[in-house]
């Protein structure tokens, strides 16, 4: 990645995964569980539920929501979370096409 400096500190465009951008592990995976976290926040906050009433909605245990809101969802598996979007009235779909690179990539997006 390209470095510049901007008012004396040098400053390096991000990937568009910050995961990758601090090397930690599975980043991959992280920005993925991270959006779709983000979007169980939105649907909460859409359908006004407190954490008990979105844990039972959801099928997971409260202080798994509390965590999650917290940031802490390394506990909660991509298809836990992608279920708990289901219950929460989102349609999830899957798209698989051939990769431009010899290694695809996971990609979220949000309509």
């Amino acid at each position: 990645m390209k470095k510049r400096v901007i008012d004396g500190i040098e400053v390096q465009r991000s990937s568009g995964n910050v995961y990758a951008d601090l090397g930690l592990p599975d980043a991959e995976k992280l920005k993925i569980k991270t959006g779709l976290v983000i979007e169980i926040r939105k649907a909460m906050r859409r359908l006004d539920l407190t954490q008990q009433a979105a844990s039972k909605r959801m099928g997971i245990a409260q202080p798994k929501v509390s965590g999650m809101m917290r940031g802490d969802f390394s506990n909660l598996s991509e298809r836990k979370l992608m279920d708990c979007l289901n219950r929460l009235g989102y349609d999830i779909e899957i798209k698989v096409k051939p990769a431009a690179e010899p290694v695809g990539h996971l990609m979220l997006a949000v309509a």
